[in-house]
């Protein structure tokens, strides 16, 4: 069966230059082939009820969105976008913490339970 993606030039998402920057030296630091795209989604879990999931993917799903954000190509599952649509992915750290994280306005930003990534 062949994988039918969909571009999209103008999405909801956006990928801050500091988290394209870390996303790109990951790949770099661990040989990942430039033929992986980042893919973002969300799966159940934490206390909104949603958990954020990045990685990185060399094939395309059936109906996958992909989008091009800072230079970087992306795979998003169509589920999963309708989730994402307005949110950003940053990345934050310091010698103490750092990581990746989403402001999200579909989420609710009352949690404390760390399993999810709001903020």
């Amino acid at each position: 069966m062949e994988v039918q993606e969909q571009q999209m030039q103008n999405p909801e998402i956006v990928v801050t230059p500091r988290a394209a920057d870390e996303i790109r030296k990951i790949k770099s630091e661990n040989n990942i082939p430039e033929s992986h795209a980042l893919r973002i989604g969300v799966k159940s879990g934490g206390c909104s009820g949603l958990s954020y999931v990045l990685g990185f993917d060399e094939t395309s799903r059936e109906a996958d969105v992909v989008l091009s954000l800072e230079a970087l190509t992306v795979r998003i599952d169509p589920e999963s976008l309708s989730y994402l649509a307005g949110a950003t992915l940053d990345f934050a750290g310091d010698q103490n913490s750092r990581g990746f994280f989403f402001d999200n306005p579909n989420e609710p930003k009352t949690c404390s339970c760390g399993q999810s990534s709001c903020r």
